[in-house]
């Protein structure tokens, strides 16, 4: 589900869950944990194998589960972004491939972002689900003025037009990729650690002053939308449609 390997003091974490790296319960505490596990590193680089850093959600999964499964799914959820958002570590994202809704959001919680290929978006609004409190406060961090139109919008880009609109801070060939994400996560790990964790909490401490804020009560919210009867039935329907459309 995840592989980890140690480059001198660099820990790659790697997603390695089906084809596309979807996001269900069991890799969402995998990535959480994970994280945990790689604390002492001097830096993290977090990639995907295959042709996709994450697609996101799994859909099949919130509708085959029904309202059980969504209830215990989106705290996890938040609790993985956090995860990487709070890490005091650097964490440098190697986009392989499609970073898509929770993918995107992974991206996003990251330090830096490289990229070598597919797509990246907010496309959460396309199945009819409301984003939780602490993915759309991460994506606000990270991508300013430009999160609301792609959470509005669920507009995906390709790499050239994700590094215009400031998505990404580097685009490489794939065979670039780790090699850069690695030089860029060891500069990084060589400030010093208290400074570094220091300025990164300064940093982020308006988006999780208004997580802590909002994230009872809009999460409740949001918990009634993704286990709404018409909402569970959006997203078969939206599975379907997909499927139709590789046939």
């Amino acid at each position: 589900m995840i592989n980890v390997e140690k480059h001198d003091d660099v820990a790659v974490v790697r997603l390695e869950h089906g084809k596309v790296n979807a996001l269900d319960l069991e890799l969402l505490r995998a990535i959480s944990e994970t994280m945990r596990s790689v604390a002492a590193a001097d830096a993290v680089v977090l990639t995907g194998a295959g042709n996709a850093f994450s697609a996101g959600v799994d859909l099949r999964r919130i509708a085959d589960g029904g309202v059980a499964y969504a209830e215990e799914f989106l705290p996890a959820l938040s609790e993985a972004f956090l995860a990487i958002f709070d890490c005091p570590r650097p964490v440098v994202a190697a986009v392989n491939g499609h970073a898509l809704a929770g993918g995107c959001v992974i991206a996003a919680a990251s330090d830096l972002r490289l990229m070598s290929g597919g797509t990246i978006g907010l496309t959460e609004l396309l199945v009819g689900v409301q984003f939780p409190t602490v993915p759309l406060e991460i994506s606000r961090y990270a991508f300013g003025a430009v999160a609301g139109r792609l959470a509005l919008t669920a507009e995906t880009f390709g790499v050239d037009e994700a590094f215009r609109l400031g998505l990404v801070d580097e685009v490489v060939t794939p065979d670039e990729l780790l090699p850069r994400a690695l030089a860029r996560a060891t500069a990084l790990g060589r400030i010093p650690s208290r400074v570094y964790a220091a300025t990164k909490e300064q940093l982020h401490r308006p988006a999780r002053q208004r997580i802590d804020e909002r994230r009872v009560v809009d999460d409740r919210a949001a918990t009634a939308v993704w286990t709404a009867d018409e909402t569970l039935a959006g997203i078969t329907a939206f599975l379907d449609h997909l499927r139709a459309g590789r046939r």
